[in-house]
This record gives structure tokens, sequence and C-alpha cells, in this order.
């Protein structure tokens, strides 16, 4: 089976382009850089996983997705090798992506860019002793994802 999940954070807007020919097709690529869970001397240390991302998905990452901004992948390795100009051989390793995520809110995302205003502070849910159900708070209701 050939399956990799990464979380991480884009290294830059996704680049994309279209495939020749009578239905062109979207190909967008970026890059992941994904943190390592053990440092060495104490100093964070990253993958950075290239990623090729077809079609609509594409498109999607085209218009949504920014640098800086932290994602979800999944989909499956390739690796494949050419001839550069120069006559050498350059091996390739990236991931073809079957889904990608945001793994983030818009309000964390655009923190981390440095334009986050800051928010007034959600009033925060109580656990009701007797049933073990959260309380949801009044005026809470329109930052609810469901109805």
């Amino acid at each position: 089976m050939n399956k990799v999940v990464l979380v991480g954070r884009l290294t830059r807007d996704p680049e994309v382009r279209y495939s020749q020919g009578d239905s062109a097709t979207a190909v967008a690529r970026y890059t992941v850089a994904v943190d390592r869970r053990f440092k060495r001397d104490n100093e964070p240390t990253a993958d950075f996983i290239p990623c090729v991302v077809f079609g609509r998905s594409a498109e999607f990452a085209e218009k949504y997705f920014r640098q800086g901004m932290r994602v979800s992948v999944s989909g499956r390795i390739q690796t494949g090798s050419y001839t550069n100009k120069e006559g050498v051989k350059v091996y390739t390793t990236e991931v073809i992506v079957e889904e990608q995520e945001f793994a983030e809110s818009r309000g964390e995302s655009e923190a981390n860019r440095g334009s986050f205003q800051q928010a007034a502070p959600s009033p925060s849910p109580s656990v009701d002793a007797g049933d073990g159900f959260m309380n949801i708070p009044d005026g809470i209701d329109e930052e609810l994802p469901f109805n």
C-alpha cells in the first residue's frame, strides 16, 4: 500500500499550470513544510515535501491556499527520474495529492501570517455535571458550523 498523510505549512503559494490539448487540466504544485517530531540539538527541523495535485483540486489550491497556511494532504508517493540539460540524472520524489484540506481556521491562518486582528473572546461553554453534555452559551449559535 502506498499512502501518505502530511500536515504542515505551505512554503509558498501554489504554482498552477494547465496541460496541453483539447481538455486542458489544471496542475498545481506546492511544497509542504512538515515539522519533525524529534529535534536535533533542540533545534526545530522540518522536511519539505513537494506535492502535485490535478483538476478541480488544483484549481481549489490555486484559489484558496496561501503561503504559511497549515494544510492536511493525503495521497501517494511517486518517484521518478530525468536527465537534465547537463546530462546528469536527477531523481525525484513527490506526493500525488488525492485529498487536501485546511488544517486550521481562517483566524489562525491570518494570525500566522501577521494580519490577524484580535477578535472578542468567545464565551466558554460549561459542562453540566448531570448528563455530561456541554451547555451552549447564548449568542454563540452563529459561530457553530451546523444548525
